[in-house]
């Protein structure tokens, strides 16, 4: 009997593991933003990115979310996927541009926790396949994928630097915009099609071992702009089935 009480104990422990590992590794971020080592700050920030992740998955496998859970994963994300991004941001390439550098990346800071504060009180169980507005690991990710692939801090009023300097704001914007992003949460081992995600997922896996540098920058672009091009592409169908309705209608 005390066993099995040790053990669901443990059971209990292990997602607040993982989100304390996801909080180390933010925190390291920082450290290592201030260092100067940057290449190595972005992969701490994408190690809390699959910190994150597994942390939720493995309490809903195991049945112990919590309320405790929640709040606790939430103040670990602000630093990891707010504070950290934007220190490394700063670091690599915004502290040339004065006050205008330190506005933006706390601007970044700021749509975060707003993107935060947004998921918790919006967070709807039959909600799975899309996510409101960029998530914040995946903006933080993609940010330190950029500065994974181009760690050199590029010379101030050059076409980089500038590009650069867009990106960020962006990202952030993204965040608290009402682009609807597909969260992949639907998708279980369990389900009878999870054979058709499994191909495309080791191909991934392999790519990012052989080609990171690569392959991260690729997967960040295409999810970053999969959903502005759908919702571009559903608002040119509206128009045109109503320019049809219209037509229609004229005859």
């Amino acid at each position: 009997m005390a066993r099995q009480k040790k053990l669901r104990r443990g059971i209990y422990l292990l997602p607040t593991l993982f989100t304390i590992g996801n909080l180390l590794c933010g925190f390291t971020a920082i450290v290592m933003s201030f260092r100067g080592d940057l290449r190595r700050a972005a992969i701490f920030i994408i190690v809390a990115g699959v910190l994150d992740l597994l942390d939720g998955r493995i309490a809903r496998m195991t049945g112990t979310t919590s309320e405790f859970g929640s709040e606790f994963d939430s103040l670990a994300d602000i630093v990891s996927f707010g504070v950290s991004p934007a220190m490394l941001a700063y670091a690599w390439v915004l502290e040339p541009f004065g006050r205008v550098g330190w506005l933006v990346s706390f601007m970044f800071v700021v749509c975060a926790a707003m993107r935060l504060a947004r998921y918790n009180i919006q967070a709807h169980p039959g909600e799975k396949r899309h996510f409101v507005g960029l998530s914040s690991p995946v903006a933080a990710g993609s940010m330190a994928a950029v500065a994974f692939a181009f760690p050199e801090t590029p010379v101030t009023g050059e076409p980089a630097a500038l590009l650069l300097l867009l990106l960020i704001p962006t990202l952030a914007l993204l965040m608290v915009s009402r682009f609807r992003y597909r969260s992949f949460k639907d998708i279980g081992l369990r389900d009878r099609r999870s054979y058709m995600y499994v191909l495309p997922l080791a191909v991934m896996m392999v790519g990012i071992l052989i080609w990171p540098r690569w392959v991260m920058l690729g997967i960040a672009v295409v999810y970053l702009v999969s959903a502005p091009v759908m919702a571009t592409t559903r608002l040119f169908s509206r128009t045109e089935s109503d320019r049809d309705i219209s037509s229609e209608s004229a005859r």
